[in-house]
């Protein structure tokens, strides 16, 4: 019986059982996890087998010297380290690794910030070949520059994983052609300066994330970050397909969306209450970025 067998034995035993596979951690305070029919064919070209996501225990620890599947990891928040064949590597928000057969590899979480992570194990004789072809090959560490468009695709495919359907393994064998295709589009050149800007760029993001409500003018922004406006907009240039103003606006046109889907809510309160002294004029931002008026998605509801 080879590796793979053995874990076609355990995935299988799990299911009929419904625990989570034995090669799944236990050092994790919380997880939300599929799993797939973990049989192998030879007109398999790439396949699914798990996936999911993970918040981590402050001693997280895995050392394996092998995996029987190939595997990419997201980091989405926390701090940490992976060693993939006696390289060390630092891990933090945007950081994507891959391992299989043959790269032994150990990850720990930093006790102060755990790591919250995604994963998704697959099989089949496409799978080194993807990974290679989009500079993801077994062993590789690379850095995205749009975390959060990572973790909704992983945030996808852990909803279709999980969804049992007759279409499930066809969706999530597409749902990972586009996990990696959408790695390499964002992945970037690191090197110290490139790691110290993208550090800087991620923590502008996290201020605006957090005070979207009250931020109006790029000005605004790079106030609050404490930094040169000019070289804001240069980060943004440089990691982000939108500029800090047109991502300030995105955020507030989703909270308007959500607003306007509530009972007896008003356009003109929500405009108000984003900043805005003008309704025509928030009006024509919603419609500019989602396409319709916010009286015509309200009437969605």
């Amino acid at each position: 019986m080879t590796i793979i067998d053995l874990f076609e034995v355990l995935v299988n035993m799990a299911l009929y059982i419904k625990k989570d596979p034995d090669f799944f951690s236990q050092q994790v305070l919380e997880a939300n996890r599929f799993y797939l029919d973990a049989h192998f064919r030879k007109n398999h070209a790439l396949k699914v087998v798990c996936g999911g996501r993970e918040r981590c225990k402050p001693n997280y620890r895995i050392d394996r010297p092998s995996f029987p599947f190939y595997s990419i990891e997201f980091v989405a928040r926390g701090k940490g380290t992976v060693t993939l064949n006696n390289t060390e590597y630092d891990l933090y928000t945007g950081r994507i690794f891959s391992y299989g057969p043959g790269i032994a590899h150990v990850m720990s979480s930093e006790a102060d910030d755990p790591l919250v992570k995604y994963f998704v194990d697959f099989i089949g004789s496409d799978a080194p070949k993807m990974l290679s072809k989009f500079a993801l090959a077994p062993g590789r560490v690379v850095q995205v520059s749009s975390p959060e468009v990572i973790l909704q695709i992983f945030e996808d495919l852990i909803k279709n994983g999980q969804a049992d359907s007759r279409y499930s393994l066809l969706l999530c064998k597409a749902i990972l052609e586009q996990l990696i295709l959408k790695i390499a589009e964002t992945s970037i050149v690191e090197n110290s300066r490139t790691s110290a800007a993208f550090c800087t760029y991620q923590s502008i993001r996290d201020v605006i994330q957090k005070n979207y409500m009250n931020l109006r003018s790029l000005e605004q922004i790079a106030e609050e970050c404490n930094i040169d406006s000019a070289y804001l907009c240069r980060l943004f240039k440089r990691f982000d397909k939108r500029s800090p103003y047109q991502y300030l606006m995105r955020l507030k046109m989703n909270f308007a969306a959500q607003r306007l889907l509530l009972p007896n809510s008003s356009v003109k309160e929500i405009a108000f209450e984003l900043g805005f002294s003008d309704p025509f004029h928030f009006s024509r931002v919603f419609k500019r970025i989602l396409g319709i008026s916010p009286s015509t998605f309200k009437s969605l509801r």
